[in-house]
């Protein structure tokens, strides 16, 4: 069945201005910030904020004030805006970690603004051919940028709608302060038991409600798989290694399965990224080679040929996109070469940074595709990364070398980097999709963005690494010790291998077991890539994700046996559905409840990440993440747990409701 043509909120006829100079000054102030404190927020928690819909937002608050502004400017404002988070991740889960092993004794300006910033750069080069491909031809969701679409649109609009985001809002942002400010309960709701002495049983989930939003607008087949990965990990992983070697005496359960996950099953999601990221890559070669085909067709008839497509389809010229590639792979290159001073193996660095780039990078936006940004496992993506890069260096440099754990950490910094822009840029070309923007000017904006974030993050770290000190328990940077652990792992011998190889064994049977679902014609798909984030991330995430899959799909069944119930009432000529416009009626409501459901979730979104980034401040002035505790015990989390399943409620009832 051919799919309906897409129709964006602003016409590709209608002209709008979509860079301004009120608009590059508001980006770059915003991205600072938000790069900033998302910084010290990935250090001190481990992961940070995503803040496309926060920028939006604060965007919308300030462009008000001018008597001129529109939203493909607003939107243009948050995709600059956002990769200041983005970049941050990219750099803190990375760079800190050559600190740690005493590598550098500090984060140098010149080496670490080159690092950021051509590698979010690449970042976004490398996203440009995957545009067409991810979300005009495979139609990825990509939540958060679907989310941010609708926040401009409603912002734009007001109406009765607009009731949905406030309260949806209000609802995120509340629970967040009340867990992760005033501390009132913890922010997980986690239960486990020994039966029989070995075997082992958990549940567990995230008690905030933007995660089980997230999962809402993905939907159920994306959730199930989510969660199926980490069943394997929490349901046969772990209670498996339990089984066999047991749990030390005066060990709390729940602890050791804790420490079984980050240090050995984890390692199954690793296998399958890795695994998942190549076929991925294999599975879009067509599509990547059909948008390269038709860079270098635009190259070959120059200027004329954006006449000859739609200005929603413009994107950055190819020729740009060449030369930029080959002008930024120049100061990584002297860097690899000052840094390990061996010109050969700088050269092999080098080509093997543009190629792992460019593979994870569209591994990375495949998975904002599926999972969103927030719980897009960049960390996952980058021990991936240098995992493989450091392999390949034992072979060259030998594992007793001095500097092989260094130049793997390096590459995956620049791969990390793009990575992390990758994910944020494609959320962001997704609502530009949504709304009519043009992607070029997207494309320069987060370039913009970019290299704003790029030009502070070193003061920045320097300035967090003499207040706390980077690996102690004030800034303990778990990201960059992971990566670490992986980079000396490979040239020490202390890597659990058996759990890579069993996940790449699980990512081919998935492969399979997905292609013979595609040539049945199932409706129900199973990408592998979403059953590796699973058994990456914490089993209480993908729990949470699961939630909101499971009322997108009772929402979805509602309207079904409302609409039976209808056909059946025409049938018996029963006028209880003020029939005969009983189904025009129901169509309408069902339009009506998909966007009141998308906005409620997209408002559950906005208000966590809002309080978020709002909450860095504080903390980080302070010193103290405990400046916003109210009672010194916490509550029991089956409160919190309580609290969440009400969420869970009213975002079904609201949906079903709407009017």
């Amino acid at each position: 069945m051919s799919q309906p043509e897409h129709k964006p909120y602003i016409p590709a006829s209608t002209i709008l201005p979509e860079i301004t100079v009120k608009a590059i000054i508001l980006a770059i102030i915003l991205s600072a910030i938000l790069g900033a404190a998302n910084a010290y927020m990935g250090l001190f928690l481990g992961m940070t904020v995503s803040a496309s819909i926060p920028a939006a937002v604060m965007s919308m608050a300030i462009l008000r004030l001018f008597r001129t502004s529109n939203i493909l400017e607003n939107n243009g404002v948050q995709t600059a805006a956002s990769s200041g988070e983005a970049l941050a991740a990219g750099v803190i889960f990375t760079l800190p970690a050559l600190v740690l092993m005493q590598y550098w004794t500090e984060f140098n300006y010149l080496e670490t603004t080159l690092i950021a910033g051509c590698g979010g750069v690449l970042g976004v080069f490398f996203t440009i051919p995957l545009r067409n491909a991810l979300i005009v031809k495979e139609k990825l969701m990509f939540p958060e940028g679907l989310a941010t679409a609708e926040v401009l649109k409603a912002g734009t609009e007001g109406g009765s709608f607009m009731k949905y985001l406030i309260i949806g809002s209000g609802l995120g942002g509340i629970i967040k302060l009340v867990i992760e400010g005033f501390k009132l309960w913890p922010g997980q709701f986690e239960a486990a038991a020994l039966v029989k002495g070995k075997g082992f049983l958990y549940f567990g989930t995230y008690l905030t409600p933007a995660v089980m939003a997230v999962g809402y607008i993905v939907g159920l087949n994306i959730s199930l798989l989510v969660i199926l990965g980490g069943a394997i990990t929490w349901y046969i992983g772990i209670p498996a290694h339990m089984a066999i070697n047991g749990v030390p005496e005066g060990t709390a359960l729940m602890d050791h399965a804790g420490y079984l996950y980050k240090y050995q099953i984890r390692y199954l999601g690793v296998g399958a990224m890795i695994v998942g990221g190549l076929w991925a890559i294999i599975s879009i070669r067509k599509s990547l080679l059909s948008a390269v085909k038709e860079g270098i067709s635009a190259f070959k008839k120059g200027k004329d040929h954006n006449a000859t497509i739609l200005r929603t389809e413009y994107d950055m010229p190819i020729q740009w996109i060449l030369i930029g590639i080959g002008v930024l792979i120049v100061p990584i290159f002297i860097i690899y070469w000052r840094q390990i001073e061996m010109l050969e193996i700088s050269i092999f660095m080098t080509i093997l940074m543009v190629i792992a780039g460019f593979v994870f990078s569209a591994v990375a936006g495949y998975m904002a595709g599926l999972v969103g940004s927030s719980n897009n496992p960049i960390s996952g993506v980058t021990i991936a990364t240098i995992l493989s890069c450091a392999l390949i260096l034992a072979v060259l440099l030998g594992t007793d070398s001095p500097v092989g754990a260094a130049s793997a950490i390096m590459i995956g910094a620049v791969v990390c980097c793009a990575a992390a822009i990758a994910g944020d840029n494609m959320q962001d070309l997704k609502s530009g999709y949504e709304l009519g923007a043009t992607p070029k000017y997207q494309q320069y904006m987060q370039i913009i963005g970019v290299v704003t974030a790029a030009l502070v993050m070193a003061p920045v770290l320097n300035l967090l690494n003499k207040a706390y000190t980077i690996g102690s328990e004030d800034l303990s940077a778990p990201q960059a010790t992971l990566m670490m652990s992986v980079a000396e792992g490979v040239f020490g011998g202390e890597l659990p291998w058996d759990y890579i190889y069993g996940g790449m064994a699980i990512g081919a049977v998935i492969i399979i077991i997905d292609q013979i679902l595609a040539r049945r014609g199932s409706n129900f798909r199973m990408p592998v890539l979403a059953v590796a984030v699973g058994m990456y991330l914490p089993m209480y995430l993908d729990t949470a994700i699961f939630f909101g899959g499971v009322i997108a799909w009772l929402v979805d069944r509602y309207f079904k046996k409302q609409h039976k119930t209808a056909q059946v009432a025409a049938e018996r000529e029963v006028n209880i559905l003020d029939l005969p416009n009983a189904g025009i009626d129901l169509e309408m409501r069902k339009g009506n409840a998909e966007k009141a459901g998308l906005l409620f979730a997209s408002g559950l979104i906005t208000g966590e990440a809002l309080v978020g980034v709002a909450m860095a401040f504080p903390i980080w002035y302070y010193e103290d993440d405990n400046v916003m505790r109210l009672i010194e015990n916490p509550l029991p989390d089956w409160i919190g747990f309580g609290v969440f399943l009400g969420c869970c409620a009213g975002l079904y009832y609201a949906v079903v409701k709407a009017r």
